[in-house]
């Protein structure tokens, strides 16, 4: 029996995988959580084969739990399943030692698929993604310029957001300058919207 997690913030969503995976006569679903603050517990609980964790969650996302969880249970296969079919997440799915990736709208039997293959060890990525990220290539914003563009999203000044990261305001104009330019952006609004829409942030 291949003992799976699920972790997504739409409990309608949730409920129909928890169902759908079910009727499954060699799955069971052990788990089911609305944040990706509560994998690892969860996972701690009830100890799952495979992890299927949603992208945009409250609390921790679903890439930081997918971290998380790879560091504290590697036993455990972590799929992401997420409706934002973006490059830039399935790059950053699979540094935070994600095995598979696939995209919500996927036909129900190539989820199914998916947790089988995993749990047999083997990758899953779903195909279109995988060709339009290689086409956009990785993201190039270093980890400080992601922190101060995410911190500047909401509209903060530099001063705010220079004091919430704990940095110097010429040191947060720096970071914003570059993920500008890096982005193609004109301003630090519309280079928050595109390094969104790549799956950047």
């Amino acid at each position: 029996m291949i003992r799976v997690l699920l972790a997504d913030d739409q409990a309608l969503v949730r409920g129909a995988l928890a169902a759908m995976l079910n009727l499954e006569p060699d799955i069971e679903v052990v788990a089911e959580v609305g944040s990706g603050s509560d994998v690892l517990d969860a996972a701690r609980r009830s100890d799952p084969d495979v992890a299927l964790l949603d992208v945009q969650m409250p609390g921790k996302d679903g890439l930081a739990a997918a971290a998380e969880l790879h560091r504290a249970l590697p036993s455990c296969r972590v799929v992401v399943c997420t409706t934002f079919g973006r490059p830039g997440y399935l790059a950053r799915a699979m540094a935070a030692g994600a095995v598979g990736f696939v995209v919500k709208d996927a036909p129900p039997e190539q989820l199914v698929d998916a947790v089988r293959r995993v749990h047999a060890g083997l990758r899953v990525v779903d195909p279109a993604l995988a060709a339009e990220s290689l086409a956009s290539g990785v993201s190039p914003l270093t980890e400080r310029e992601r922190e101060v563009l995410l911190a500047a999203r909401d509209g903060g000044t530099v001063a705010d957001v220079a004091r919430l990261l704990h940095l110097s305001e010429g040191t947060v104009r720096n970071h914003l300058s570059s993920a500008i330019g890096k982005t193609g952006a004109r301003t630090r609004a519309e280079a928050a919207r595109l390094a969104e829409e790549r799956g950047w942030l």
